[in-house]
């Protein structure tokens, strides 16, 4: 039986997650130089490069998070121009770092999210356990955030992205801190996403979960490039 999480992303999508010809000045440091990408629903796309290349630079302009210098981010006919625009179009960010909240527990950390969404208690609770248990952390949702190992936060943080049930999937390193059996199930439960129609973009400097995208693209000193 497959691990994946029910996606909003079953329902359906109106239209690829555009980014046209984006720049991204961070002060004086030119972070993203006109990239330009097309993603269809279903897609998986991982994104490589060195570190400093500007790939969660990326995850954040195409999550609405960095408003670009010039050019335009969209999703279907949507102008993504802000962090609460792209969320209540469906995107949602897994960061690198993970993001959570200390003095919470793993399970709050995916509940509370759910709760500001309007999502009502008893649904939000089961989504949040149907997640953590898709990523093999059950008998650690009750605990403390900073009880957990760097590895088990990086999997609430995904677990979290997952129950929000997004059309769109961001992804800053997923599987750093992981073991090789952690990141291939990790992986898996990306690749499941995309199946059941959400569009999914994976940073990493993981050549063997690279791999495993349907897409490659490199990012060096802001400029992206197919790799295939």
């Amino acid at each position: 039986m497959s691990d994946r999480v029910e996606t909003t992303a079953d329902r359906a999508l109106d239209g690829p997650l555009v980014a046209e010809s984006v720049t991204v000045d961070l002060g004086a440091v030119r972070a993203l130089e006109e990239v330009s990408l097309a993603l269809a629903p279903g897609s998986f796309t991982a994104v490589t490069g060195p570190s400093g290349a500007g790939k969660s630079t990326l995850v954040w302009a195409l999550g609405g998070a960095l408003v670009p210098t010039s050019g335009q981010i969209r999703l279907g006919d949507r102008p993504l121009t802000d962090r609460a625009m792209a969320a209540a179009a469906g995107v949602a960010v897994v960061a690198q770092g993970n993001a959570l909240v200390t003095p919470l527990t793993g399970l709050e950390n995916i509940v509370v999210p759910l709760l500001a969404q309007g999502v009502p208690p008893r649904e939000a609770q089961h989504r949040a356990v149907e997640a953590l248990e898709a990523v093999g952390l059950s008998d650690s949702a009750n605990h403390l955030v900073e009880e957990l190992s760097g590895g088990q936060q990086q999997r609430v943080a995904v677990a979290r992205a997952l129950a929000l049930r997004p059309l769109v999937l961001l992804a800053d390193e997923p599987t750093s801190d992981l073991d090789a059996t952690t990141r291939e199930r990790i992986v898996d439960l990306l690749v499941g996403e995309a199946d059941a129609g959400a569009i999914v973009v994976m940073a990493t400097h993981d050549p063997v979960a690279a791999a495993l995208a349907d897409a490659e693209y490199h990012l060096d000193e802001g400029r992206l490039s197919p790799v295939r």
